[in-house]
């Protein structure tokens, strides 16, 4: 993930009182998505915590996740 030319698609999208922030790798395809309040979210903080999770996803081949574990 470290080539200078490697690519994270994003979508910024405010539900309501949430903000969404979705990451998309276009050579795997695999999205992620993170969600937090609008009012106390960074856009820029919710894209890191985004690519993070979306460089976790890519590792583990891009099985679901059980976010309660």
């Amino acid at each position: 993930m470290s080539a200078p030319n490697y690519r994270i698609l994003f979508e910024i999208v405010r539900v309501g009182a949430y903000l969404k922030v979705s990451a998309v790798d276009p050579q795997t395809l695999i999205e992620v998505s993170v969600i937090g309040p609008a009012k106390a979210a960074s856009v820029e903080t919710m894209k890191r915590v985004a690519v993070r999770k979306l460089k976790r996803a890519i590792a583990r081949g891009g099985a679901p996740v059980d976010e309660e574990t």
